[in-house]
């Protein structure tokens, strides 16, 4: 699925999803920590945040905002002395918008033990011109059966993301006609 069909003019060439696929690793350390001594949720979202914006800055080739985040999980706790890796890659684009999915890892600095699962998000990035403006991204070409899955399952995400978003919408217009202001 590497190869593309030929593009009518003017139109943007694909990435294949390998293109821009990033890790960012960090060691946690005290300043890290929240009230119970674990590492802060939101520490582990900023990193999340931060690899999936480089990755979405690479895949689109500039600037790139994040719209959303979508099902962040927290499976395990991270701790002070936790190597942390985020891996991150483009799963899905539309016309100026990318989903990127993340798996957080982490192991201890000091053992050679294998590192664990625990966290993962989806985050939905516009990518933007010097005006802030949305521009167009290059499709993403899914490369292995892992890929195709996770651009498939991106869809759904997104089917999902657009009918809440009416949902809400018709439900506070319907209020707002009843005269009920929030």
């Amino acid at each position: 699925m590497t190869d593309q069909a030929p593009r009518p003019e003017g139109d943007i060439q694909g990435k294949p999803t390998a293109a821009s696929r990033t890790t960012l690793s960090h060691i946690m350390t005290g300043n890290d920590t929240n009230l119970l001594g674990t590492v802060h949720g939101g520490v582990i979202m900023k990193l999340v945040d931060d690899a999936a914006g480089a990755v979405a800055g690479r895949h689109s080739g500039g600037p790139a905002v994040t719209a959303s985040m979508d099902e962040m999980v927290f499976l395990e706790p991270v701790r002070v002395g936790d190597l942390v890796h985020v891996r991150a890659q483009v799963n899905w684009t539309g016309r100026s918008s990318m989903e990127v999915g993340v798996r957080v890892m982490a192991e201890r600095w000091n053992e050679s033990t294998p590192a664990q699962q625990v966290g993962s998000a989806y985050l939905v990035f516009a990518a933007v011109d010097a005006e802030g403006k949305p521009r167009p991204v290059p499709p993403v070409i899914p490369e292995t059966e892992r890929d195709k899955r996770r651009y498939q399952e991106a869809q759904i995400r997104r089917t999902h993301r657009l009918a809440r978003r009416r949902a809400i919408k018709e439900l506070r217009e319907k209020r707002a006609a009843d005269g009920i202001d929030d």
